[in-house]
């Protein structure tokens, strides 16, 4: 079964508390914490107060946003332990955390390597904890390709390392749908926008101009057998209104 969910840091602007009530108003199942503004990295105090806060609306708290980069953060100073202590505090299953800081085109074998190894090593971590570790599929990262999405998967080999997927400006409908099937059998949750033009010019749209789109996407999504989170992301001018508009769309999408 696919759920409804809102990533908090759709609204960066607003307090935990808002988007909570934002969610419930909107008729959303969860919410992803982001790990800048709603719910800090090593913040335990807040993450125990906003999973409670969650939980107490009737919402779910479907994963901790972490900006977490492999092979990189711990040397600028975030360590994952603080990571996943928040996550915890939190009650997240999931913490999505992104494979380096380069795209797999510019990575060199080196770069690669310590990746794999720092992935290796938070997912060993996460798995004692019962909880998965999910990369997201990004522009500037090494899970920016599915060609290298697999090749890092299979490097690391870990049972709880899993795959977000969104619809990746660069690529038309056939090759989204594509990359989308092949990372089905360690797909996470999904999220959700509808934008148009490239990167650097893009336009956020109503998720109902994208419809059609979504509804093969979703169809793809079901083929795993499994319960996902499709959580709605940047909406149109950062309107509260226009995410009411997005959820109820994506509602539909859902129940059809």
């Amino acid at each position: 079964m696919i759920h409804s969910g809102l990533v908090s840091i759709t609204f960066r602007s607003m307090t935990a508390d808002q988007i909570i009530v934002l969610a419930s108003h909107a008729e959303l199942e969860g919410i992803e914490w982001g790990g800048d503004v709603h719910v800090p990295h090593g913040d335990l105090e807040a993450a125990f107060r906003v999973g409670a806060a969650t939980r107490d609306a009737g919402r779910v708290v479907t994963s901790y946003g972490s900006y977490y980069k492999a092979g990189i953060s711990e040397e600028q100073g975030l360590s994952f332990k603080s990571v996943l202590d928040t996550a915890q505090a939190l009650g997240a299953p999931v913490i999505r955390v992104w494979a380096g800081g380069m795209g797999s085109a510019e990575a060199d074998d080196r770069h690669r390597a310590t990746v794999t190894a720092d992935l290796r090593r938070v997912a060993a971590l996460a798995e004692s904890a019962e909880i998965d570790i999910a990369l997201e599929h990004h522009k500037n990262t090494l899970t920016d390709d599915s060609r290298s999405v697999i090749r890092l998967l299979q490097e690391v080999d870990a049972g709880n390392l899993r795959m977000y997927w969104q619809p990746m400006l660069s690529d038309d409908v056939s090759k989204r749908e594509e990359s989308l099937g092949q990372f089905l059998p360690f797909l996470s949750n999904v999220h959700v926008f509808h934008w148009t033009g490239v990167e650097g010019k893009t336009r956020r749209r109503p998720l109902a101009e994208g419809r059609d789109q979504w509804r093969r996407y979703i169809d793809i999504v079901h083929g795993t057998g499994r319960d996902h989170f499709a959580l709605l992301e940047f909406v149109r001018d950062d309107s509260t209104e226009q995410l009411l508009s997005d959820a109820e769309t994506l509602r539909d999408l859902l129940s059809s």
